[in-house]
Protein backbone atom coordinates (compact mmCIF):
# COMPACT_ATOMS: atom_id res chain seq x y z
CA UNK A 1 0.00 0.00 0.00
CA UNK A 2 1.41 3.68 -0.85
CA UNK A 3 -0.02 5.02 2.72
CA UNK A 4 -0.37 3.67 6.26
CA UNK A 5 -3.90 2.43 6.66
CA UNK A 6 -6.00 3.43 9.31
CA UNK A 7 -6.39 1.00 12.09
CA UNK A 8 -10.26 -0.18 13.39
CA UNK A 9 -11.58 -1.62 15.87
CA UNK A 10 -14.39 -3.92 15.78
CA UNK A 11 -17.11 -1.36 15.57
CA UNK A 12 -15.52 0.24 12.57
CA UNK A 13 -15.60 -3.77 10.99
CA UNK A 14 -19.08 -3.23 11.54
CA UNK A 15 -19.49 -0.48 9.87
CA UNK A 16 -18.14 -1.82 6.92
CA UNK A 17 -21.17 -4.36 6.13
CA UNK A 18 -22.43 -3.26 2.57
CA UNK A 19 -19.70 -0.42 2.26
CA UNK A 20 -17.79 -0.13 -0.92
CA UNK A 21 -15.45 -3.08 -1.75
CA UNK A 22 -11.56 -2.99 -0.12
CA UNK A 23 -9.00 -3.62 -2.35
CA UNK A 24 -5.09 -4.63 -2.07
CA UNK A 25 -1.95 -3.82 -3.66
CA UNK A 26 -0.96 -5.86 -6.23
CA UNK A 27 1.82 -8.84 -5.89
CA UNK A 28 3.62 -10.47 -8.46
CA UNK A 29 3.55 -14.10 -8.40
CA UNK A 30 7.35 -15.50 -9.27
CA UNK A 31 8.45 -18.99 -9.87
CA UNK A 32 10.30 -18.91 -6.68
CA UNK A 33 7.48 -18.77 -4.96
CA UNK A 34 5.49 -21.36 -6.38
CA UNK A 35 8.34 -23.48 -5.76
CA UNK A 36 8.23 -22.89 -2.54
CA UNK A 37 4.74 -23.46 -2.29
CA UNK A 38 5.82 -26.66 -3.66
CA UNK A 39 8.44 -27.67 -1.42
CA UNK A 40 6.52 -26.57 1.74
CA UNK A 41 3.21 -29.06 0.64
CA UNK A 42 4.80 -31.29 -1.38
CA UNK A 43 2.88 -31.04 -4.42
CA UNK A 44 5.62 -30.78 -7.19
CA UNK A 45 2.76 -31.44 -9.99
CA UNK A 46 4.95 -30.44 -13.11
CA UNK A 47 2.40 -28.00 -14.50
CA UNK A 48 3.72 -25.60 -11.34
CA UNK A 49 7.38 -26.79 -11.00
CA UNK A 50 8.48 -27.46 -14.55
CA UNK A 51 8.53 -24.31 -16.16
CA UNK A 52 9.55 -25.71 -19.65
CA UNK A 53 7.45 -28.82 -19.53
CA UNK A 54 4.13 -26.19 -18.63
CA UNK A 55 5.12 -24.40 -22.03
CA UNK A 56 5.07 -27.35 -23.99
CA UNK A 57 2.57 -29.43 -22.64
CA UNK A 58 0.02 -27.90 -20.05
CA UNK A 59 -2.91 -25.78 -21.53
CA UNK A 60 -2.05 -22.84 -19.87
CA UNK A 61 0.64 -21.80 -21.96
CA UNK A 62 3.27 -22.00 -19.04
CA UNK A 63 3.49 -22.51 -15.67
CA UNK A 64 0.67 -21.78 -12.90
CA UNK A 65 0.48 -21.18 -9.22
CA UNK A 66 -1.32 -23.88 -7.09
CA UNK A 67 -4.65 -23.05 -6.52
CA UNK A 68 -3.96 -23.63 -2.75
CA UNK A 69 -1.10 -21.06 -2.94
CA UNK A 70 -3.76 -18.60 -4.65
CA UNK A 71 -6.24 -19.19 -1.61
CA UNK A 72 -3.19 -18.73 0.69
CA UNK A 73 -2.76 -15.52 -0.26
CA UNK A 74 -6.09 -13.95 1.22
CA UNK A 75 -5.19 -13.56 4.50
CA UNK A 76 -1.50 -11.37 4.04
CA UNK A 77 -3.75 -9.73 1.31
CA UNK A 78 -6.54 -8.73 3.91
CA UNK A 79 -3.81 -7.49 6.80
CA UNK A 80 -2.18 -5.41 4.29
CA UNK A 81 -5.53 -4.24 3.29
CA UNK A 82 -7.38 -3.67 6.89
CA UNK A 83 -5.35 -3.05 9.83
CA UNK A 84 -7.18 -4.13 13.17
CA UNK A 85 -6.78 -2.91 16.06
CA UNK A 86 -6.63 -5.92 18.18
CA UNK A 87 -5.41 -8.83 20.55
CA UNK A 88 -5.61 -11.10 17.85
CA UNK A 89 -7.02 -12.25 14.88
CA UNK A 90 -7.55 -15.80 13.59
CA UNK A 91 -8.54 -17.65 10.46
CA UNK A 92 -11.28 -19.11 11.02
CA UNK A 93 -12.39 -21.07 7.58
CA UNK A 94 -14.02 -20.80 4.67
CA UNK A 95 -17.27 -21.34 3.15
CA UNK A 96 -17.05 -21.40 -0.66
CA UNK A 97 -14.20 -21.67 -2.71
CA UNK A 98 -13.65 -21.73 -6.71
CA UNK A 99 -10.53 -21.48 -8.62
CA UNK A 100 -12.30 -19.48 -11.85
CA UNK A 101 -8.99 -19.49 -13.87
CA UNK A 102 -5.17 -19.98 -13.50
CA UNK A 103 -2.99 -17.51 -12.01
CA UNK A 104 0.01 -17.67 -14.73
CA UNK A 105 3.65 -17.57 -12.87
CA UNK A 106 4.79 -14.13 -13.63
CA UNK A 107 0.94 -12.33 -12.95
CA UNK A 108 -0.18 -9.75 -10.68
CA UNK A 109 -2.52 -10.93 -8.54
CA UNK A 110 -4.74 -8.51 -6.01
CA UNK A 111 -7.72 -9.22 -3.14
CA UNK A 112 -11.25 -7.43 -3.36
CA UNK A 113 -12.73 -7.81 0.17
CA UNK A 114 -16.11 -6.92 0.91
CA UNK A 115 -17.57 -7.30 4.20
CA UNK A 116 -20.53 -9.55 4.02
CA UNK A 117 -21.61 -10.36 7.86
CA UNK A 118 -20.01 -9.30 11.23
CA UNK A 119 -21.17 -11.26 14.43
CA UNK A 120 -20.36 -11.25 18.21
CA UNK A 121 -18.41 -14.17 19.34
CA UNK A 122 -17.11 -15.01 22.87
CA UNK A 123 -14.11 -13.32 24.78
CA UNK A 124 -14.88 -9.29 23.23
CA UNK A 125 -14.42 -10.54 19.62
CA UNK A 126 -16.03 -10.68 16.14
CA UNK A 127 -16.84 -12.93 13.55
CA UNK A 128 -16.71 -11.67 9.84
CA UNK A 129 -17.61 -13.20 6.62
CA UNK A 130 -15.17 -11.48 3.64
CA UNK A 131 -16.62 -11.93 0.57
CA UNK A 132 -13.17 -11.87 -1.35
CA UNK A 133 -12.34 -11.84 -5.26
CA UNK A 134 -8.89 -12.54 -6.37
CA UNK A 135 -8.23 -10.64 -9.59
CA UNK A 136 -4.83 -11.20 -12.32
CA UNK A 137 -4.33 -7.70 -13.61
CA UNK A 138 -5.15 -7.90 -17.10
CA UNK A 139 -7.67 -10.79 -16.92
CA UNK A 140 -11.54 -10.30 -17.08
CA UNK A 141 -12.13 -13.21 -15.23
CA UNK A 142 -11.15 -13.95 -11.03
CA UNK A 143 -8.64 -16.29 -10.66
CA UNK A 144 -10.28 -17.23 -7.11
CA UNK A 145 -13.53 -16.32 -5.38
CA UNK A 146 -14.07 -17.22 -1.51
CA UNK A 147 -16.59 -16.73 1.49
CA UNK A 148 -13.45 -16.12 3.78
CA UNK A 149 -13.94 -16.26 7.80
CA UNK A 150 -12.17 -14.44 10.17
CA UNK A 151 -12.15 -13.67 13.67
CA UNK A 152 -10.39 -10.85 15.67
CA UNK A 153 -10.38 -10.33 19.37
CA UNK A 154 -10.53 -6.50 20.81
Amino acid sequence: MSEVAPQIDADALRALVGAPVLVSEWIEIDQARVDRFADATGDHQWIHVDPERARRESPFGGPIAHGFLTLSLIPALLERTVVLRQRMGINYGLNRVRFTSPLPVGARVRAHFAVAEVTDVDDNGVQVIWKVTLEREGSERPVCIAEFITRHYF
